[in-house]
């Protein structure tokens, strides 16, 4: 239902319809500034590069001719005004940090196979599994991760773009992309599972 009110929204916007651009930032200022934040990873840098899309957006709304390629383009623009604040700001790292840092540690079975060590949440205590901590974890998680990887997993997993829609924003193939998500979500797991799997053991030592 969101996306179908996504559309509608961007039809609006490009019929030039009287409070279109307003509607369309009260919809979509928290989620560029969302995904600005998690790929800057300052606040500052994030609300300048919010303003700077929804600006663009503003500005150039009637280059877009198909209201279903507006959340899109919006999340491109996104992308290019991350890149360029991450160039010149003073709060961009030293060196982006390997996937391997953060990927599954991989045990040898008995059998010769490999399998991947997690933790089972499920026995974690209820107090543990509360959204806001959990939501928080997971987005030093994200923040975390390679700046190749971040951008991936906040398109699909977070906006819910599709494969082909990040492909074109992030100007690769759509194999590339289904690679990527699928190393960030094991790079998330395993971050999440280290941090749940502390906790659990400081509850039961607690206890």
């Amino acid at each position: 239902m969101e996306r179908d009110a996504e559309i509608e929204l961007a039809r609006q916007l490009i019929a030039g319809k009287p409070a279109a651009f307003e509607h369309f930032v009260e919809h979509y200022r928290a989620k560029v500034f969302h995904y600005s934040w998690l790929m800057c990873g300052q606040r500052e840098d994030a609300e300048e590069v919010a303003q700077e899309t929804l600006l663009k957006v503003f500005e150039s709304a009637g280059q877009v001719r198909e209201p279903g390629k507006m959340k899109a383009w919006v999340f491109r623009i996104a992308k290019n005004a991350c890149l360029m604040k991450r160039r010149k700001s003073v709060f961009a790292p030293v060196r982006e940090l390997s996937l391997d840092e953060f990927m599954p540690v991989k045990h040898t079975n008995d059998g010769g196979g490999m399998r991947i060590e997690i933790a089972d949440w499920s026995a974690l205590p209820d107090n543990i599994a509360l959204q806001s901590e959990m939501k928080a974890l997971l987005e030093q998680a994200i923040r975390e991760l390679p700046e190749t990887y971040r951008s991936v997993i906040l398109l699909r997993d977070t906006e819910e773009l599709t494969t082909q829609e990040t492909a074109q924003i992030l100007e690769v193939s759509e194999d590339v992309v289904k690679t990527r998500l699928h190393r960030a979500r094991l790079a998330l797991r395993k971050t999440l599972d280290e941090c749940l799997r502390g906790t659990k053991e400081n509850a039961t030592t607690h206890a």
